[in-house]
């Protein structure tokens, strides 16, 4: 099981996501070796009403964890920057690669989806009857329109996720500019909200094998094998996003850091240890910081700088969550217009400084659902894509450290120039 082991106050959450790999393999054997079988339509049917039951449980926590989770995020963001040069430097290094990678994302990802296209067959599968009519492209005009509600209350009962991100954006900050006593008791509220609803979550996907195993179950019996393909395909698609942070991160190090490539990787090997057998950048920390110290950078640099980066800053999270978003949209034969792309990318941006140190399972639900929803892409195949996350979620936390190091060997030279 994954843990969220955070020192930021949120409860503990534990997520079955090698169980939940498990009942996706063992359903789809099952639905597979039945297939057709007489007798086998009423188990398919049950199985199929548990896992609708299921990801409607989920989609059900989605909106009110967002909204908690971006106000506390985004002032926690804004309180860091107001820490001082340092940290000004640092969120504005960090700001700059998440933007960075979510638009890479956004034009990447199409590019590859483009030249190594999703099997038909393994589209058919996965769609999770989310497929669409591919209809109108949305324009700027419709976007913006989205942006800009009448009533964020009505958009929010419609699930409408971009306004409602936006709206929770601008009442954090806003929220800096009021007396200290009635922030504080604001930013409680919202903390305690996230709080109480990732409780929700996390009971949720406590279930998430048995979800997980009723739409396996399910999707077996109608198609087969064809499913395996494209999740195996999904998988390097939405990695190879996070790979291009990693690199890119890399370069960072080696510019912006001036440190050499041979010095980087050999300081970087123990912490991509910690990284693939933790999957947890929190975790990492202890060998981050004798990384850097390896690397020279000053120890009151490395020792304020990483905390901080474990703290708000996930470099691979918009890539990969707007690779998630894209791949879905594929999958289900929605179009996106570059306006959406955009839309995609500033609530990918957003949704990052909210949902750091969490678990990758739980990461995924509260990151992806929004990004997609902005995008007006259907959320039914992330239902089976989060079963296999904790592949993904390898590359996830390998581009996370390699960001949080590289980010601060960057940081450290800039000091070192204007002192």
């Amino acid at each position: 099981m994954q843990q969220q082991t955070g020192s930021s106050g949120f409860p503990e959450i534990r997520v079955p996501a090698l169980l939940t790999f498990l009942a996706l393999i063992l359903g789809f054997v099952i639905g597979t070796a039945f297939r057709g079988q007489a007798g086998f339509a009423p188990v398919q049917g049950i199985a199929e009403e548990v896992g609708s039951l299921w990801l409607k449980l989920l989609q059900l926590t989605i909106l009110p964890l967002v909204i908690g989770l971006v106000v506390t995020g985004i002032s926690q963001t804004l309180a860091a920057a107001g820490g001082g040069r340092l940290a000004r430097r640092a969120v504005l290094m960090f700001v700059a690669v998440l933007l960075f990678a979510g638009t890479m994302s956004a034009i990447l990802v199409p590019v590859l989806l483009g030249l190594f296209p999703i099997p038909d067959a393994a589209a058919a599968a996965l769609s999770g009857g989310g497929a669409t009519d591919p209809g109108k492209v949305p324009g700027f005009a419709e976007i913006l329109e989205a942006m800009v509600p009448s009533n964020i209350f009505s958009a929010a009962a419609n699930g409408a996720m971009l306004p409602v991100v936006i709206f929770a954006a601008l009442f954090a900050l806003a929220c800096t500019r009021i007396a200290e006593a009635p922030r504080r008791s604001l930013l409680t509220f919202f903390e305690g909200l996230a709080m109480a609803m990732m409780v929700i979550v996390g009971w949720v996907l406590m279930l998430a094998p048995i979800g997980v195993l009723g739409l396996a179950i399910s999707l077996g019996a109608k198609t087969g094998a064809d499913a395996i393909g494209g999740l195996a395909h999904y998988i390097v698609i939405v990695s190879a996003a996070g790979l291009v942070v990693l690199l890119a991160s890399v370069a960072i190090a080696l510019v912006i850091g001036r440190r050499p490539l041979g010095g980087f990787a050999k300081a970087m090997l123990p912490v991509y240890a910690v990284a693939i057998s933790t999957q947890s950048s929190l975790a990492s920390l202890p060998a981050m910081l004798a990384a850097s110290r390896k690397l020279g950078v000053r120890e009151a640099t490395a020792d304020f700088v990483l905390p901080l980066a474990v703290a708000i800053f996930r470099g691979t999270s918009p890539a990969m969550n707007m690779g998630v978003a894209i791949y879905a949209a594929y999958l289900t034969g929605t179009p996106l217009s570059p306006w959406a792309l955009g839309a995609g990318v500033l609530v990918a941006f957003l949704v990052s400084l909210s949902s750091v140190s969490l678990p990758g399972t739980l990461s995924f639900v509260v990151s992806v659902g929004p990004i997609a929803m902005a995008m007006g892409v259907p959320i039914e195949p992330l239902a089976l894509l989060v079963a296999v996350e904790m592949l993904p979620d390898i590359m996830r936390t390998l581009g996370n450290v390699t960001a949080d190091v590289a980010v601060t060997t960057a940081v450290d030279k800039r000091g070192e120039a204007e002192a």
